[in-house]
């Protein structure tokens, strides 16, 4: 007897690629069960809010129909986009190393080895799996590629990519990942000064929050306990 097919080719790929980019120790997760959890979670929502609020048949579909359509956001965007933060943190050092070992002369290959035996770090782990991988039999250039589709920034995938074709061509690769790590340096600078000039927006929010309701009790405390007191 023919299964019944939930979900189509086009959005298993989009879930599968998602959490391919949380690393590949969230692999134990399968794309038919992360979204068999997203419609069996969104059922229990619906007839809970039903169940429990006067007014549940209102809003039930409404928040229903938001968690469903915010569900990858709150369990597969928000971390990928942790783990891109933090993946790009790391990388400077990672390749800032690699590229002093290839200064030395040593080939792509040695100069992982001997980079990922110094780092210790997530990048430096997920580059260890790609020298696994290559004793287990494939190329290093089907590795790297393979590399690619657990990491969710794209400057890191360029970087990966120029690797790659340095490895295939045998062309020098030190200049290219010496402007790569200029350019994480930059983005990593921009970030930080984007953090700071919002400061002042939170801390705004923060005080009118907070310190004016207690300013204006303060200030309209003695009238209260006057009125209180009559």
């Amino acid at each position: 007897m023919k299964s019944i097919k939930l979900y189509s080719n086009k959005t298993i790929k989009k879930y599968k690629n998602k959490i391919n980019l949380l690393g590949k120790d969230h692999n134990f997760i399968s794309v038919e069960k992360f979204l068999n959890i997203r419609i069996l979670s969104s059922l229990i929502i619906f007839f809970m809010l039903i169940y429990l609020f006067e007014w549940g048949y209102i809003l039930s579909p409404i928040i229903t129909i938001i968690y469903f359509c915010f569900y990858s956001n709150i369990f597969l965007d928000s971390k990928i986009n942790i783990r891109k933060e933090k993946l790009e943190d790391e990388s400077i050092l990672f390749f800032e190393t690699l590229l002093l070992s290839l200064e030395t002369g040593k080939n792509l290959k040695q100069s992982l080895e001997l980079t990922v035996s110094i780092i210790d770090s997530e990048i430096s782990k997920e580059f260890d799996q790609v020298l696994k991988s290559v004793e287990y039999g494939k190329s290093l250039d089907e590795a790297l590629n393979d590399l690619m589709e657990y990491l969710p920034s794209i400057s890191i995938n360029n970087i990966i990519s120029n690797l790659s074709q340095s490895n295939n061509y045998g062309t020098d690769i030190t200049k290219t990942i010496d402007n790569q790590i200029n350019y994480l340096r930059h983005k990593k600078m921009m970030e930080i000064k984007e953090k700071i000039n919002k400061m002042p927006i939170k801390i705004s929010v923060v005080s009118v929050l907070f310190f004016i309701p207690m300013i204006l009790l303060l200030i309209l405390s003695p009238v209260l306990l006057e009125f209180l007191t009559r």
